[in-house]
Formats: C-alpha cells, structure tokens, sequence
C-alpha cells in the first residue's frame, strides 16, 4: 500500500463517511510546503480551508441556536467563538488523527510543522470543506457534529480553560474559603488610549502570582494564569 493509500485509510477509518470522491480528503491534509517538493500534487488544502471555514461556521451556528432557544446574540456568538477558535479546532484535529496524516515538505516536517496549531486548524477546516464537497451540507453537518461530540460538554471544557481565575477560586476554595483571594491593581501604565494594568493576585496576605494586561480584567486572568503555572498549594 502507498503511503497516500495508507492516510485514506488511516482516515478513513476515524471518519463516519466514506468519500466518493478520495483526492478530496487527500488534498484536505496536502500543505502547501508539500507542494514546493511534489508539484505533481498540483493544489494544496487552502482551498479547501477557505470553503470548509465557511461551512463549519453555519453549521455550529445553527446547531447553537437550535441547542439554547431564547438565548440573545452575544452569548450566542460567544459560544461559536469557543468552538472555532483555533487552538479548539488543532485539539479536533488532533483527536481525528489529521496530525499524523498531514502532507508536509521534508523541511516543514523536521521543524515541527505536524505539531503546528496554525496547520492544524487548516487542515481540519480543509476537511469540512472536502466534506461538504463530497456529501453535501446535510452530510457534513452530521460528521461535524460526531466530531465536535456534544456541545455542551464542549462548551463547558472550553469555558474551563478560559476562566483562570474560577479554575484558581476552585483550588483555593475547600482549604481557604470563599474569600481568601484578593486582586488588586498595583501599578497602571502606558497612555490614556492604551492602558496597561499590573495586578497582583493574594492568597490572604500571601503574594501569588502577578500579571499584565490591557484592562483590569485581563490583568487578573493573566495573574490567576501565571499561579496556576507555577504555585502548588501547601
């Protein structure tokens, strides 16, 4: 079996779909420094990428607004933001397996392009985008969601890693109570149209971790963010 036979089936088999047409999943994975070393390859996945951006934002979009009715627009748009951002979308295609079935240069793949966030969410677009092509909306709508697994929980994952400072609050909570941390502005730079806050974050009067950011907020998830890194609770 070729090595492009052996990433058809390897992907192939994590897919609910069987593609009529295979040279669309092929170029689905095909990056585009594949291309300056096999030209016979002709195109590479952005294309692809670009249509299948399109795609996924409808269908999380409506899937989103079936799942939470009466829900208003921010919220809404704050829960597709999660679901597309693109760190979220390389852990996808991860778990799809795109990351060893990826088509890189020699080059490319020696500096760690397998592993790059920026090629990942590419590819895993470009796979929406060969899907729809292949099966239609309907179709692609039903492996996306497979994929994506239940929204939800998804969603509350993502909320989880975004919310430094609730995930700090969890820790410190059981041992120390409700309101044992403190954050407070310790110094403010830059000028009046860009701000820079210096927040300090305190277990009682122990010093935490210290962190940086355009606004109060920002400066306060940047100082949970730096203790979860490097504080261990006693």
């Amino acid at each position: 079996m070729t090595d492009h036979a052996q990433i058809l089936a390897a992907l192939q088999g994590r897919l609910p779909h069987a593609f009529r047409d295979p040279e669309l999943l092929l170029r689905a994975v095909t990056h585009p420094s594949y291309l300056a070393e096999h030209p016979e390859a002709k195109e590479s996945n952005q294309r692809l990428e670009f249509l299948g951006d399109a795609v996924l934002l409808l269908i999380l979009t409506d899937e989103l607004f079936r799942l939470f009715p009466g829900e208003r627009e921010g919220p809404l748009s704050q829960r597709r933001a999660a679901l597309l951002r693109g760190g979220f979308l390389a852990r996808l295609a991860r778990e799809t397996g795109l990351d060893a079935c990826l088509r890189l240069s020699d080059s490319e793949d020696r500096a760690g392009g397998r592993d790059r966030p920026a090629a990942l969410e590419d590819a895993f677009e470009a796979l929406v985008g060969a899907l729809y092509l292949d099966g239609g909306l309907e179709d692609t709508r039903r492996v996306v969601l497979a994929l994506y697994g239940p929204l939800p929980a998804r969603l509350e994952a993502v909320a989880g890693a975004d919310n430094p400072k609730g995930r700090l609050q969890e820790l410190i909570q059981p041992k120390y109570g409700n309101n044992a941390l403190r954050y407070e502005v310790v110094q403010i730079g830059g000028t009046p149209h860009a701000r820079e806050f210096e927040v300090e974050v305190r277990l009682n009067d122990k010093h935490l971790g210290t962190g940086r950011g355009s606004s109060k907020k920002l400066a306060e998830e940047s100082a949970a963010r730096t203790t979860l890194e490097s504080w261990k609770p006693n």
